[in-house]
């Protein structure tokens, strides 16, 4: 018989009110699935649309939010190979995504929206999804990886090959640009940031960025992208702002370069003319997460080459003043629940 455990879930949409702990039947594992005891979970953006919208999901009355969540194995279900309990883990975003190209199919497995998330004491999940950590990573920090992490990864790791000799320009301080940051300079590529103050150019700098444009003193700050590339662009732009930001983006690219759009931040519904694009003979490429198999990769990543930052850590019982905080904007780095 199982044990209670404690989560919490979003009665309603619209509010963070919404948000209600609630004490619940512990799960037990299926066939192919294993129980993990969530240590730590993070918030993303996506966190703030599912809860108070719009939402593509609904989301379901009684959801458990939260997609990113790490901890460690306590039971497994029959047929389960290859993980034992006490086994340190991380959950991918969409756990039916193990490997290969995008099946669009799989999105019926993302966690914290399609179906219930990590914002638990436990959960199961199969077997086949998680992956191991190493001691090198903590639960609050591989909690960070899953969405935003393998997000920056598959936008700089897929497409055309980067390394030395590359240039990657990220927008602002969310946790896809933090992310994409450390990446391209983990792949020995320059990067150029966007950001709106000075304390946070510093910041970017202090994580590898060799230049920091402020787009509120240069708001044609694709020219100052040119100017710094020697009117050349860059070859990789993680592209978070959308339709707003996406026609001085295409100016900014270099011949060939590649566009990898994430996000809608800025006026989703302008219209935009190609014709930058077809002069540089560059490409968009939409981004939608990643594969296990991306996580696995950007897990040995960080491991070997940078810290994940992390912005504030709340208690579980905390919940709501975390998404509170997200809200705010005031965040430089992943807001993290330990649970």
């Amino acid at each position: 018989m199982a044990g209670r455990m404690k989560r919490w879930c979003l009665r309603d949409h619209g509010s963070l009110d919404n948000l209600e702990m609630e004490d619940s039947p512990a799960p037990e594992p299926g066939p192919g699935e294993v129980v993990v005891r969530i240590r730590a979970a993070a918030l993303n953006a996506r966190d703030l649309m599912i809860a108070i919208g719009p939402s593509p999901y609904g989301p379901k009355p009684g959801l458990v939010p939260l997609s990113d969540g790490a901890g460690e194995v306590i039971a497994c279900g029959s047929g389960v190979t290859g993980v034992a309990p006490g086994a340190r883990v991380v959950i991918p975003f969409r756990p039916g995504w193990i490997d290969g190209p995008h099946d669009p199919a799989a999105m019926v497995t993302d966690l914290g929206g399609a179906v219930d998330g990590v914002l638990a004491e436990q959960i199961a999940v199969p077997a086949r999804a998680v992956v191991s950590l190493p001691d090198a990573i903590s639960f609050e920090q591989a909690a960070m990886l899953p969405c935003a992490g393998v997000t920056a990864w598959t936008a700089l790791d897929r497409g055309g090959p980067l390394g030395a000799g590359h240039s990657v320009l990220v927008m602002g301080t969310g946790g896809v640009s933090l992310f994409a940051l450390q990446i391209a300079r983990a792949k020995g590529c320059r990067v150029i940031a966007t950001t709106s103050s000075e304390a946070k150019a510093q910041r970017l700098r202090d994580l590898g960025a060799s230049e920091v444009i402020d787009y509120r003193a240069c708001p044609e700050w694709d020219a100052r992208v040119r100017e710094l590339t020697g009117g050349r662009g860059v070859d990789r732009i993680v592209e978070v702002g959308g339709a707003g930001t996406l026609p001085r983006s295409m100016a900014a690219l270099a011949p060939e370069g590649e566009i990898a759009l994430i996000g809608l931040l800025d006026d989703p519904m302008s219209l935009i003319s190609p014709l930058p694009l077809m002069r540089t003979m560059g490409v968009i490429r939409g981004i939608s997460v990643g594969s296990r198999a991306d996580l696995v990769n950007l897990v040995e990543c960080a491991a070997r080459n940078f810290e994940p930052v992390i912005d504030r850590i709340f208690d579980f019982g905390d919940a709501p003043a975390a998404y509170a905080h997200l809200a705010s904007r005031r965040h430089f780095g992943k807001v993290v629940i330990r649970v």
